[in-house]
């Protein structure tokens, strides 16, 4: 069973996403949250599997309580999902680099929040290839002179061409065919570097590719 916290200041909101939640098999609802105070308290409580965090919130805003949660090693198993209004809210950058694992919009459509949902939790990649693709044009966008680190050092070759390629937005399909690899195997390559790094989801991975400067700025195609 996948255990779901709702963070958002609308009840409406979060009555509308219990509805949709609570009625299927694999996963229920363990809480809400009013604000991201309450969200962070009721998150090292109740330890749910995800956290559908919406961005502006009282008291504490869904970034700040966001970073609280990821930055907790007692809560490296919970993942936090972004809720925003607008596909590039101004805030979605700054969430994926503090440690969320996606983001949503609140009006997407039900099906696809469940597939989020079951995704996250299950370490897959949450955001679609062309959100991918903007997040990531974004990251270039503001990236500076990456800073020297050892970090990549552990890294095997192939390892480090699958992050390249995982940092300009292919998904594990496109991978496997750019590396002429079975999609197994390149997902095998996606969690081991992963694993090597550190980096709680795909996402976070994009962010190092960046930051230790294996993939540069003007490589999007």
């Amino acid at each position: 069973m996948i255990r779901v916290l709702l963070a958002d200041d609308q009840l409406l909101v979060r009555a509308g996403f219990r509805a949709l939640l609570d009625a299927q098999p694999d996963i229920e609802v363990a809480g809400e949250a009013a604000d991201g105070e309450e969200a962070v308290r009721l998150v090292r409580e109740l330890r749910p599997d995800a956290v559908l965090m919406d961005i502006r919130m009282p008291h504490l805003d869904g970034l700040a309580a966001t970073r609280a949660i990821t930055t907790d090693r007692a809560l490296n198993g919970v993942k936090v999902v972004m809720l925003t209004t607008f596909e590039l809210d101004e805030y979605v950058f700054e969430a994926i680099r503090s440690g969320a694992s996606g983001f949503l919009v609140k009006d997407t459509e039900p099906e696809e929040l469940l597939r989020a949902v079951r995704a996250v939790v299950g370490g897959d990649a949450l955001l679609s290839p062309g959100v991918t693709r903007r997040l990531i044009a974004e990251f270039a966008a503001r990236s500076k002179e990456p800073a020297a680190t050892t970090e990549l050092s552990e890294l095997t070759d192939r390892e480090r061409e699958v992050m390249a390629l995982v940092g300009i937005g292919l998904s594990n399909e496109e991978i496997a065919r750019r590396l002429v690899v079975s999609p197994l195997t390149a997902k095998t390559h996606v969690s081991r570097t992963m694993v090597k790094l550190g980096a709680r989801d795909r996402a976070q991975l994009v962010v190092m590719a960046y930051e230790s400067g294996l993939v540069r700025p003007g490589w999007l195609g």
